[in-house]
């Protein structure tokens, strides 16, 4: 274990000093201050629209002392997609005079640290450098190292848990713990008295609690930021310091909030600090939201600012949508399955004993609504509480197959289900030395037909369609030409078969110049001439794949992603090579560490690494088809669509979730310095589910399908919340 540095200490500042002048700031026609302002209101009754208005109203009512020179207002918005299309309502105002800076918590919190970091270099260790962000894979990495001993020791090891898991949990401890104002610290205790008996002794949590601090700490002595360490850095040391309260006010004359039910209660503290210097507030809260509960975010903490304001305003909600007249009836229905059933004429259902039939209907369901002109691609959304591979793979098949454009929102595949990735990895096992053991006659293979494909402009067919090395071909050539060696495996020379001739002409030719092509990197990687592993992965995509201008969108994503994990993988690597690197005795005595490619290569392999393909894309969902997406993802989104399909209605899912963090009562304003009760977390669970259902037909507005099979995917038979539901309304009749 790494030991603290000496200097981290908390220190006990007021959050807000009363050095700092408060200033009045006019407000509309010259009635009486009356900031903060709160907006509430269901699904798709105008919030966005009422804060956007609020702060408009204020800058133009106001006198040209509400801004002054360089201030802008800060808005903020619950995560980066929902930013963007905030940001494009606010540019396209034609009011000139309300300079607007958009940002999410976690960018703010990301941006204060790296601006004001001078502030913080007496919290660091001895040698403090500019930061640098770890990614989440990064994170995994180095701190499975740093805890190597412990976990083959056992001590930090949770009976269940596989270590890549017991490190993941851990740091979703610091990060929640982070963005629920608790000191590092405080989860020597926290998780000995949270945790539910069953799980490990009190002594394994006081351990992993001691590791997360030694952690913490290591981070900072190397200046690596995750999220949950400049959260903490942010509200512990940065936020108290008066000098920064001054510099924050001086940048941002106000303050507007969107959804603050989705946000972590660390911003409480910033907004607090507005509220008591006068600064105008203007909030927006959805009762039916709590997307994030579970997963960083604490309404129930952020929902006590409402009383510190003035105007609070309720919007009536929207008769636009299935909500308004069904909502309350489908509710009780789902609470009491005993309810007497009254006829919704939106609903309709489609039933199946297994599965992969019900995948069918509910494809050939929507082909057959399209092709009739009931409803255009781009206005359908299908939604599960969990949606598996297998699944999502099944249903953009037979939709693509019926010519429909398909969205599958926010797909995020491991970068190593690519091809095109694989194929590079591999190739990258026979350029540098000592990656044989990564090396296998399969991914040659592969290696060969994909790296022969020749792109080509779109109009002139699909790109894979040039492959010049078919698998056939590349068996052969894997058997006869491939030497596989731990030191430096070789693809030999085409003459080393001796039927080469069989290969034919365009064949042997692409595999000539692929071999080739190695020789010369092998050669300019021995004279140094190749600057890094991230110059040798471009030069590859530039050679092989053209530099990607004509793949499917999301191949290129894909090699996009690698590239960005690459350059931040060497960027991290180099840090710590500054620093003395992390050494194979911080990790376990007697051991190595293997070099920086191999680890690369192997992270990959693990699928910790994904990528998401609207980067290469339309950023709305609905301007690119059907949409596909968990209900998570889908209300996270803000997406509306005029039919839905609820996939596996039957699922219990629906009422217990599958996307909180382990252990995420303990950080939250409601915990009770106890395990959490059975009947407490069913009461969450039935909340949850009320606020899944109001929200969902808020985000519909003419049709919704419960798909429901008899049968999970498992086999085992469904018993879901939402079977009253299904039993009750007819169903669609196959074609």
């Amino acid at each position: 274990m790494v030991s603290p540095p000496d200097c981290l200490q908390l220190l006990p500042q007021p959050l807000v000093n009363s050095s700092i002048p408060s200033v009045e700031r006019p407000d509309l026609a010259g009635t009486p201050p009356a900031w903060p302002r709160w907006c509430q209101g269901p699904t798709g009754s105008g919030k966005t629209a009422w804060l956007i208005q609020q702060l408009v109203d204020w800058a133009g009512a106001a006198t040209e002392t509400s801004l002054t020179m360089g201030q802008r207002v800060l808005v903020l918005a619950a995560n980066g997609d929902n930013r963007l299309r905030l940001s494009d309502r606010l540019a396209a105002l034609p009011q000139a005079n309300l300079p607007v800076a958009t940002t999410t918590p976690t960018g703010f919190i990301q941006e204060e640290v790296t601006l004001f970091w001078p502030l913080l270099v007496p919290y660091l260790g001895p040698l403090p450098q500019f930061p640098l962000r770890l990614r989440p894979e990064n994170e995994q990495e180095l701190a499975t190292y740093l805890w190597q001993s412990p976990l083959l020791e056992g001590r930090l090891q949770v009976e269940g848990w596989l270590p890549a898991q017991t490190v993941r949990r851990s740091l979703d401890f610091l990060q929640m713990a982070a963005a629920a104002a608790i000191p590092a610290e405080d989860l020597r205790v926290l998780l000995p008295e949270g945790m539910p008996p069953g799980f490990a002794a009190e002594t394994t949590w006081r351990d992993l609690a001691e590791a997360l601090v030694s952690w913490r700490d290591w981070c900072l002595q190397h200046s690596l930021l995750t999220y949950g360490v400049m959260t903490e850095l942010y509200w512990r040391h940065l936020l108290p310091q008066p000098l920064y309260q001054e510099k924050l006010l001086a940048r941002y004359g106000a303050l507007g909030l969107d959804d603050l039910d989705e946000y972590p209660a660390v911003t409480a503290q910033w907004v607090q600090l507005f509220i008591d210097q006068q600064r105008p507030v203007a909030i927006t809260w959805n009762p039916q939201g709590k997307v994030r509960l579970g997963v960083g975010a604490d309404p129930d903490r952020l929902e006590t600012l409402r009383s510190q304001c003035p105007v609070v305003e309720t919007l009536p909600p929207s008769p636009d949508n299935l909500a308004f007249a069904w909502a309350d009836t489908l509710v009780e229905w789902v609470s009491d399955p005993l309810a007497a059933p009254t006829p919704v004429p939106c609903l309709e259902t489609i039933q199946t004993t297994s599965r992969g039939e019900l995948l069918r209907r509910t494809a050939e369901r929507i082909g057959t609504a399209i092709a009739a002109g009931q409803v255009a691609p781009s206005e359908v959304a299908i939604i599960g509480p969990g949606l598996d591979e297998i699944a999502r793979y099944t249903l953009v098949e037979i939709l693509s197959r019926q010519g429909l454009p398909v969205a599958s929102l926010n797909d995020q595949r491991p970068l190593i289900h690519s091809p095109l990735v694989r194929a590079l990895l591999t190739l990258a096992t026979l350029v540098y030395p000592g990656l044989g053991p990564l090396t296998d006659p399969d991914g040659v293979a592969e290696m060969l037909v994909v790296l022969s494909q020749t792109p080509q402009a779109p109009e002139q067919g699909p790109w894979y369609e040039t492959v010049q090395i078919d698998p056939v071909r590349a068996e052969l050539l894997v058997d006869h030409c491939f030497e596989p060696r731990l030191s430096q495996p070789a693809l030999l020379p085409v003459e080393r078969f001796d039927r080469w001739d069989r290969l034919g002409h365009k064949a042997t030719a692409a595999y000539s110049r692929l071999c080739q092509w190695i020789a010369q990197q092998q050669e300019q990687q021995q004279q140094r001439l190749i600057p890094g592993v991230v110059s040798f992965l471009d030069r590859a995509i530039q050679a092989f794949y053209g530099g990607g201008y004509h793949l499917p969108p999301d191949q290129l994503t894909a090699l996009r992603e690698l590239m960005e994990t690459a350059q931040h993988y060497w960027s991290v690597e180099d840090r710590l090579r500054q620093r003395g690197n992390l050494t194979g005795e911080e990790c376990a005595p007697g051991t190595s560490r293997p070099t920086a490619l191999e680890r690369f290569i192997r992270l990959l392999r693990q699928g910790t690494v994904t990528a998401n393909p609207s980067p290469a894309e339309s950023l709305d969902p609905t301007q690119r088809g059907i949409t596909i997406a968990t209900v998570f993802q889908y209300r996270l989104q803000r997406l509306r669509h005029r039919w839905h399909f609820w996939l596996d209605a039957g699922s219990p899912r629906w009422l217990t979730g599958t996307d909180n963090l382990f252990g995420f009562p303990l950080f939250l304003a409601s915990y009770q310095g106890r395990p959490w009760r059975l009947e407490e977390i069913e009461a969450m669970h039935r909340d949850r589910l009320e606020r899944i259902l109001r929200d969902l037909l808020a985000r519909a507005s003419e049709r919704v399908v419960l798909c429901h099979s008899d049968l999970a995917v498992s086999g085992q038979e469904q018993t879901g919340p939402l079977l009253t539901l299904v039993s009750a309304y007819p169903q669609v009749e196959e074609t």
